[in-house]
Protein backbone atom coordinates (compact mmCIF):
# COMPACT_ATOMS: atom_id res chain seq x y z
CA UNK A 1 0.00 0.00 0.00
CA UNK A 2 1.08 3.15 -0.98
CA UNK A 3 1.55 5.86 2.11
CA UNK A 4 0.54 9.44 0.95
CA UNK A 5 2.33 12.71 2.95
CA UNK A 6 0.40 15.30 2.71
CA UNK A 7 2.40 18.94 2.35
CA UNK A 8 2.05 22.47 0.94
CA UNK A 9 4.19 25.32 -0.14
CA UNK A 10 4.49 28.68 -0.75
CA UNK A 11 5.39 30.05 -4.31
CA UNK A 12 5.71 33.43 -3.14
CA UNK A 13 6.11 36.27 -5.77
CA UNK A 14 7.27 39.53 -4.52
CA UNK A 15 6.19 43.40 -5.47
CA UNK A 16 9.08 43.25 -8.07
CA UNK A 17 7.84 40.05 -9.82
CA UNK A 18 10.87 38.19 -8.22
CA UNK A 19 10.25 34.16 -6.90
CA UNK A 20 11.40 32.75 -3.70
CA UNK A 21 13.32 30.13 -3.83
CA UNK A 22 15.11 27.84 -1.57
CA UNK A 23 17.72 25.41 -2.36
CA UNK A 24 17.04 21.53 -1.54
CA UNK A 25 19.14 19.97 0.77
CA UNK A 26 17.29 16.30 1.35
CA UNK A 27 15.59 14.21 -1.44
CA UNK A 28 13.12 14.37 -3.41
CA UNK A 29 15.40 16.22 -5.97
CA UNK A 30 18.48 17.58 -3.73
CA UNK A 31 20.65 19.72 -5.17
CA UNK A 32 17.80 21.52 -6.88
CA UNK A 33 15.98 24.99 -6.46
CA UNK A 34 12.09 24.92 -5.85
CA UNK A 35 9.23 27.22 -3.59
CA UNK A 36 9.27 26.48 0.22
CA UNK A 37 7.32 24.01 1.48
CA UNK A 38 7.22 20.55 3.49
CA UNK A 39 5.12 18.21 5.34
CA UNK A 40 1.41 19.86 6.97
CA UNK A 41 1.45 19.01 11.00
CA UNK A 42 -1.06 17.80 12.80
CA UNK A 43 -3.94 20.51 13.02
CA UNK A 44 -2.48 22.60 10.19
CA UNK A 45 -5.26 23.69 7.41
CA UNK A 46 -2.79 23.28 3.62
CA UNK A 47 -2.50 27.25 3.58
CA UNK A 48 -1.21 27.32 7.27
CA UNK A 49 1.23 24.66 6.57
CA UNK A 50 2.52 26.45 3.46
CA UNK A 51 3.13 29.63 5.18
CA UNK A 52 5.28 28.06 8.30
CA UNK A 53 7.35 26.03 5.74
CA UNK A 54 8.49 29.71 4.15
CA UNK A 55 9.23 30.68 6.85
CA UNK A 56 10.88 28.27 8.62
CA UNK A 57 13.10 27.68 5.57
CA UNK A 58 13.59 31.62 4.13
CA UNK A 59 12.63 33.75 7.45
CA UNK A 60 9.73 35.68 4.96
CA UNK A 61 6.75 35.72 6.73
CA UNK A 62 3.81 36.25 4.18
CA UNK A 63 0.15 36.03 3.07
CA UNK A 64 -1.62 33.36 1.58
CA UNK A 65 -3.72 34.27 -1.33
CA UNK A 66 -4.86 30.88 -2.75
CA UNK A 67 -4.03 27.43 -3.87
CA UNK A 68 -2.46 27.48 -7.65
CA UNK A 69 -1.75 23.74 -8.29
CA UNK A 70 -1.72 20.16 -6.19
CA UNK A 71 0.61 17.75 -7.49
CA UNK A 72 1.73 14.15 -6.67
CA UNK A 73 5.55 13.15 -6.55
CA UNK A 74 6.49 9.71 -5.87
CA UNK A 75 8.97 8.96 -2.79
CA UNK A 76 10.78 5.80 -2.75
CA UNK A 77 8.34 2.76 -3.86
CA UNK A 78 5.67 3.21 -1.04
CA UNK A 79 5.26 6.34 -0.62
CA UNK A 80 3.66 9.95 -2.30
CA UNK A 81 4.02 13.41 -1.40
CA UNK A 82 0.68 14.85 -2.13
CA UNK A 83 1.79 18.41 -2.65
CA UNK A 84 -0.40 21.75 -2.89
CA UNK A 85 1.05 24.98 -3.44
CA UNK A 86 -0.38 28.29 -2.78
CA UNK A 87 0.35 31.42 -4.20
CA UNK A 88 1.53 34.18 -1.17
CA UNK A 89 3.26 37.79 -1.14
CA UNK A 90 5.79 39.01 1.61
CA UNK A 91 4.48 40.90 4.56
CA UNK A 92 7.92 40.89 6.48
CA UNK A 93 11.02 39.05 7.42
CA UNK A 94 14.45 38.86 6.76
CA UNK A 95 15.79 36.52 3.84
CA UNK A 96 17.85 33.78 5.22
CA UNK A 97 18.16 29.96 4.57
CA UNK A 98 16.77 28.22 7.50
CA UNK A 99 15.63 24.65 8.47
CA UNK A 100 16.52 22.30 5.89
CA UNK A 101 17.19 24.55 3.00
CA UNK A 102 20.68 24.89 1.79
CA UNK A 103 20.63 28.27 0.43
CA UNK A 104 17.01 30.55 -0.22
CA UNK A 105 16.87 33.99 -2.52
CA UNK A 106 14.91 36.11 -4.75
CA UNK A 107 14.99 35.52 -8.53
CA UNK A 108 13.16 37.16 -11.57
CA UNK A 109 11.79 34.82 -13.91
CA UNK A 110 15.17 35.67 -16.71
CA UNK A 111 16.91 33.82 -13.86
CA UNK A 112 15.11 30.44 -13.34
CA UNK A 113 16.24 29.43 -16.69
CA UNK A 114 19.76 29.66 -15.30
CA UNK A 115 19.01 27.64 -12.04
CA UNK A 116 18.88 24.01 -11.56
CA UNK A 117 15.02 23.81 -10.94
CA UNK A 118 12.67 20.97 -9.70
CA UNK A 119 11.08 18.83 -12.16
CA UNK A 120 8.73 21.13 -14.47
CA UNK A 121 8.50 24.11 -11.49
CA UNK A 122 9.09 26.41 -14.64
CA UNK A 123 6.02 24.38 -16.49
CA UNK A 124 3.73 24.97 -13.29
CA UNK A 125 4.55 28.47 -13.04
CA UNK A 126 3.65 29.04 -16.68
CA UNK A 127 0.42 26.92 -16.58
CA UNK A 128 -0.69 29.02 -13.46
CA UNK A 129 0.08 32.37 -15.44
CA UNK A 130 3.23 33.62 -13.01
CA UNK A 131 5.59 33.87 -15.78
CA UNK A 132 5.42 36.99 -18.05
Amino acid sequence: MVRRILAASGVVKDAQGRFLLVLRTKDPEAGRWTVPGGSVEPGETLAQAAAREVLEETGILVRVVHEVWSLDVPFGEDAVYEIHDFLAEPIGGELRAGDDAGDAGWFTAEQLGDLPLTHDLLGHFSRAGLLP
